[in-house]
């Protein structure tokens, strides 16, 4: 009989828990983060009652994550940089003695170096990625176009050499054009955005002018369609 009145009076102390830490706050459990989501108490109120009489084990106790937690899942390019910008390639405003007018955009392809002149022996440097061996290319063209975040449809001959790659990829963080393009002439070539900063000053590309995405944009902002450009 002792047992049974130990064990008759701790299941009442069980279900009157509830109703106790409702009259004082200070038995009260923290509530809730708002970032997870909790399983449904049973009628029973969950726990050691739940245990005893409602056969599915205990129960109120384990978290689960939001289902909005799966969708969450920050961007990562498929490639990541093995580098990071190697700070002589950082935009800078440098003393420029070139016969470029004020406006123009040369490419200095050995160097690694775009410049945007301004005139007065001055010129806003940045390092710049170019064509891998069998890709460079020297000449004079003109900005034709400018997109901000462009699509990209790589040429057949380029699909060719790589066919894993998609027909056409929308624009976007992941998009190997980054985040501005300019389209030189009616050329396949662009000076265009990456966020792979490693290939910055390297020779990388199929001949498009490579540049970091923040630079890029500062470019874009600067210059207009007709500007001349002088790739060296």
């Amino acid at each position: 009989m002792a047992r049974q009145s130990i064990f008759q009076t701790f299941v009442i102390a069980a279900l009157l828990a509830p109703a106790a830490a409702a009259a004082n706050p200070a038995w009260s459990a923290a509530p809730p983060s708002p970032d997870r989501s909790y399983p449904r108490q049973s009628a029973l109120g969950g726990g050691l009652v739940e245990a005893l009489f409602g056969g599915g084990g205990a129960s109120g106790v384990s978290v689960a994550a939001p289902p909005a937690a799966v969708s969450r899942v920050a961007y990562a390019p498929p490639h990541a940089p093995e580098r990071t910008l190697d700070p002589a390639y950082a935009r800078a405003d440098v003393d420029y003695d070139g016969a470029e007018p004020p406006g123009a955009i040369v490419v200095d392809t050995p160097r690694k170096f775009l410049y945007l002149v301004h005139g007065g022996g001055r010129a806003t440097r940045y390092g710049v990625g170019v064509g891998r061996p069998g890709f460079e290319w020297a000449g004079v063209k003109t900005v034709s176009r400018k997109e901000e975040w462009p699509d990209w449809t790589p040429p057949p001959e380029m699909r060719l050499r790589r066919p894993d790659l998609p027909q056409h990829m929308e624009g976007g963080p992941a998009n190997p054009l980054g985040a501005r393009a300019l389209y030189l002439g009616s050329s396949l070539y662009r000076i265009h955005g990456t966020n792979e900063p490693g290939t910055i000053g390297q020779n990388v590309s199929s001949g498009c002018i490579r540049m970091m995405n923040e630079d890029v944009i500062d470019l874009y902002d600067r210059v207009k369609v007709g500007t001349r450009v002088i790739v060296r």
